[in-house]
């Protein structure tokens, strides 16, 4: 049990590292956006997903580190996607297990609700 929690936090230490939304934004980019607030992206909520490090730890059918995007579904509906939008910029802890989800700040609210309508729509 004790190494499964290890290689649990090994690869998430891993992942966390790769990530691709660390990458500075210019301040003249197309999107406008300055170094010092999240971008805004005209991307889907499952593409928004593909750009960040969410795949070291959830997958849409199997659970992983973290919930698969079909239980994370199947356990909330759309009066929670407020929530589940925040719990995405916090991060958040202690609802589905041990191992807390990291905090994404970087994201835009607006992202961040495209990412939880897209996990919701595959609600069974």
């Amino acid at each position: 049990m004790k190494n499964l929690f290890l290689t649990g936090c090994l690869a998430m230490l891993m992942f966390s590292c790769s990530k691709k939304e660390n990458t500075p934004v210019d301040a003249a980019s197309p999107e406008g956006t300055s170094m010092n607030e999240p971008a805004k992206s005209n991307l889907s909520g499952d593409k928004i997903i593909e750009t960040l490090d969410c795949s070291g730890c959830h997958a849409v059918n199997e659970r992983m580190i973290g919930p698969s995007y079909q239980e994370i579904a199947d356990k909330y509906s759309e009066k929670d996607a407020e929530m589940l939008a925040s719990k995405i910029i916090e991060g958040g802890s202690g609802v589905w297990g041990g191992v807390p989800m990291s905090p994404h700040p970087q994201v835009s609210k607006e992202d961040a609700k495209k990412m939880v309508q897209y996990i919701l729509s595959l609600k069974k």
